[in-house]
């Protein structure tokens, strides 16, 4: 028996007093532990070994980093790796400290800014919408180049998730949400008073920047605030995630009372004072961590990067120039080779951005894959429905952000209140193909839309059959995404899937442009043409989510029952 002192450290006996499966074990253990006999201490320990899956699953607590591996907290969104309490060795086991740190006594405003960050960032992907027709009349915009207002964001924003989350790791969460900040800011301010086409994109590049340095430092900051509580780190998550649907649905609304009442700048100007109220308390609030020593991936940073902006404007600039023209074909294949000189660099570094082994993982592929292709689907929805309202029906901006506030409010209900009751019920793989089959079926409805139509026919319950869709696939599929991977890779499984969305939503909106140019949408001031290139994007977008039901059938199955793992002989 080893000396006392140099026993592996356990949490609290009545943390493990409830687990279903070694009930008995653990409980007689924990008397022996209780009574300080050593045979308690070992009866205990073996069973956390035999036993690590179904604790895993049956505890909401953070499981212990048995042979070595990193602490994990069980989240909402599947397993997380816990920063929250640092790990101690003792012979070669990671362990749990029993000494923790007394909670944060301002984490719950810490919380809200942090909940601010994930409604600012996907607030910016969807205020632009209704100040499209404006700033294509004012920046000299043509009606298919009209799409890289949003793509320069997202394309950022999505190419650089895993370098934001990289240098967070390395550099201080605290420090990089707060670069995320200023960053984001200046974008804004370079994009309001932009009166050229180069300079708005440029903007929204920055601010894409900007957003993918503050959202994987925002979710580190909550882990080290909540990570020492369970309940509480719930009620953080459920804060958090919350704060998405709420960030798109003010995105619509409050873009259209901005650019009916004001200008379209100021769609860019109202992140400047959420900026300056960011950077000025997050030193107060926010908790500090140390720097790690570690290599950043720029070259893999620029590769994923660059390779999606050459491939988007590729697809984008097709219908113009010609699909089998010189300036198509060599922009697309140099767009393949960057991605394709990204993977192989991911394969050969020791410290990638992406090791690709995780994409082994059963259903983290195919739910990833899920995601991009909804991605793909519901933001050129999204995209076109705007200019329908405004370029068809001849809907004010503000007529416009109001017509799609039943949409997104629909989503807020369906993603808080029923999508989680549904998954228990049924589980989230049924519930990812009905979600995009239903999608794929608002958006054939849409593509029925007439030149002549009106918004109570034509649009409403179309856009609620896909709201309604699109709120079932979202949190299965993320939340298979995340828990899929092992738990000291529920951080990377969290950026890679982030990022599978935003490079979805990238390629979807360049090829559905493309569709809509080649079938008259260029055509402005004539309603009937315009609406022959809409209805062509919601069928496409259509098929793409049809797709993505039909290959989430194929590849996502059912997980099995964790088997207790076999016990080394001592």
């Amino acid at each position: 028996m080893t000396d006392e002192t140099q026993l592996p450290q356990v949490m609290p006996a009545t943390a493990y007093t409830d687990v279903d499966a070694p009930t008995g074990a653990v409980e007689g253990a924990v008397e022996g532990v209780g009574a300080g006999g050593d045979a308690g201490v070992d009866v205990l320990m073996e069973c956390l070994l035999r036993h690590r899956q179904v604790l895993r699953t049956a505890l909401n607590i953070p499981p212990l980093g048995i042979y070595g591996q990193p602490l994990a907290m069980r989240t909402p969104l599947g397993y997380v790796p816990d920063r929250s309490v640092p790990p101690t060795r003792i012979n070669g086991v990671i362990t749990m400290s029993q000494t923790q740190a007394p909670p944060n006594p301002r984490r719950w405003a810490a919380l809200a800014l942090i909940a601010l960050a994930q409604f600012m960032v996907i607030m910016d992907t969807s205020i632009i919408g209704v100040a499209l027709p404006e700033m294509r009349t004012d920046l000299g915009f043509s009606q298919e180049n009209l799409s890289w207002v949003f793509n320069a964001y997202v394309v950022a924003f999505g190419g650089l998730l895993l370098l934001g989350g990289r240098l967070s790791d390395l550099f201080g969460a605290k420090r990089l949400f707060s670069v995320g900040w200023a960053v984001l800011g200046a974008g804004s301010l370079a994009a309001g008073l932009a009166d050229e086409v180069w300079v708005e994109l440029a903007g929204r590049a920055v601010q894409g920047v900007g957003a993918a340095l503050i959202a994987p430092s925002a979710l580190t900051l909550l882990m080290m605030l909540f990570g020492n509580n369970p309940k509480e780190l719930t009620k953080a998550f459920a804060l958090y995630g919350a704060a998405a649907p709420a960030g798109g649905t003010a995105g619509v609304f409050l873009g259209g009372v901005i650019t009916e009442y004001a200008s379209w700048p100021w769609v860019f100007y109202v992140n400047i004072p959420v900026a300056i109220l960011a950077l000025v308390v997050t030193p107060a609030l926010m908790p500090d961590a140390a720097a790690r020593r570690g290599s950043v991936d720029v070259l893999g940073a620029i590769l994923a990067t660059g390779g999606l902006a050459a491939t988007v404007y590729a697809v984008v600039r097709a219908p113009e120039t010609g699909w089998a023209s010189a300036e198509t074909l060599l922009v697309l294949a140099a767009g393949v080779a960057l991605i394709a000189v990204f993977l192989a660099v991911q394969a050969r570094k020791s410290e990638p951005l992406m090791p690709l082994r995780i994409l082994r993982t059963p259903n983290l592929a195919g739910a990833n894959l899920a995601q991009l292709l909804m991605a793909a689907a519901w933001i050129p929805m999204w995209f076109f429905l705007n200019l329908y309202l405004q370029q068809v029906l001849g809907l004010g901006a503000f007529a416009s952000g109001s017509a799609l506030l039943p949409m997104t409010v629909a989503i807020m209900i369906m993603m808080i209140l029923l999508a989680p009751r549904l998954i228990a019920r049924f589980g989230p793989n049924p519930l990812i193909v009905a979600g995009l089959a239903a999608l794929a079926a608002g958006m054939v409805w849409l593509s029925f839309a007439r030149p002549d139509g009106n918004y109570w026919v034509d649009v409403l319950p179309a856009s609620l059959l896909a709201a309604i869709g699109m709120a079932l696939a979202f949190i299965p599929s993320l939340g298979t995404a995340i828990s899929s991977a092992r738990p000291e890779e529920g951080g990377l499984a969290s950026g890679i899937v982030n990022t599978s969305y935003q490079i979805g939503s990238a390629l979807g909106l360049a090829a559905m442009t493309a569709l809509a140019a080649a079938h008259g949408s260029r055509e402005l001031g004539d309603p009937s043409a315009l609406t022959d290139g809409f209805s062509a994007a919601f069928l496409g977008a259509a098929g793409v989510a049809a797709a993505g039901a039909l290959l989430a059938l194929v590849t996502l199955r059912k997980t099995p029952e964790a088997a207790p793992e076999s016990v080394p002989a001592s």
